[in-house]
């Protein structure tokens, strides 16, 4: 039944924007990089960043491993923060080395859960940014949740207001295929639909999920 509510849910979103195109980075360690730097932010501020280290030439971790943390917080300096999340990011490079030699790819072959434990163990990692990282970066079955995604389950009573991340989380991935296409996909589409029209103040009206049973006065 609640896999057959999601999935409806899906279909019209899908059919209402169609295919969004996540994540919008270039291989693993920019995917991770993007993580990081859209914390409090938008993803195009995150990608003005990027394209700044870019363009010095220093877009990979054995270059930032050895960067000045002031040098790295001028240049992303577009993302907001950026002193907060050149620390963020310095912190989850050093674990890189020091617990794996700078290897991505023994990163890649860990379980989802045993990784997640890992980058939750990061100063400045937290859940939806290790989640987008297994997801987007690692290409691991996991559901990433943001307040978008909690405001519209819980508005079209898939679950209580007082659910927290996990609980959320676990409602996507037990209900759902552990399909990596489909958490990516259905992630980005309820990032789209919470942009435009499940706000703190809903906008219903021509909303691909106005007719489905919904409580427009549940604030998230």
């Amino acid at each position: 039944m609640l896999h057959d509510k999601l999935m409806q849910i899906y279909d019209l979103l899908l059919g209402a924007y169609g295919c969004q195109g996540w994540w919008p980075g270039s291989g693993c360690f920019e995917t991770i990089v993007g993580a990081i730097l859209t914390q409090n932010t938008n993803w195009a501020n995150a990608e003005k960043a990027i394209d700044r280290l870019k363009g010095a030439g220093v877009l990979d971790a054995e270059k930032l491993y050895y960067m000045d943390q002031v040098a790295l917080a001028d240049l992303i300096r577009p993302a907001g923060y950026y002193n907060i999340k050149a620390g963020r990011l310095k912190n989850f490079i050093d674990w890189l080395y020091d617990y794996y030699d700078g290897d991505l790819g023994t990163l890649a072959s860990m379980s989802a859960y045993s990784l997640r434990d890992e980058l939750l163990s990061i100063k400045g990692i937290g859940r939806e940014t290790a989640d987008s990282i297994l997801l987007y970066a690692f290409d691991k079955p996991v559901f990433v949740i943001d307040t978008y995604t909690a405001r519209v389950l819980i508005r079209h009573g898939l679950i209580e207001q007082e659910a927290d991340y996990e609980q959320l989380r676990d409602l996507f991935e037990s209900s759902l295929p552990q399909d990596t296409k489909l958490y990516n996909e259905f992630h980005a589409l309820l990032v789209r639909v919470g942009k435009n029209h499940c706000k703190p103040t809903p906008k219903c009206n021509g909303c691909p999920l106005e007719y489905l049973p919904h409580e427009t006065q549940q604030a998230y």
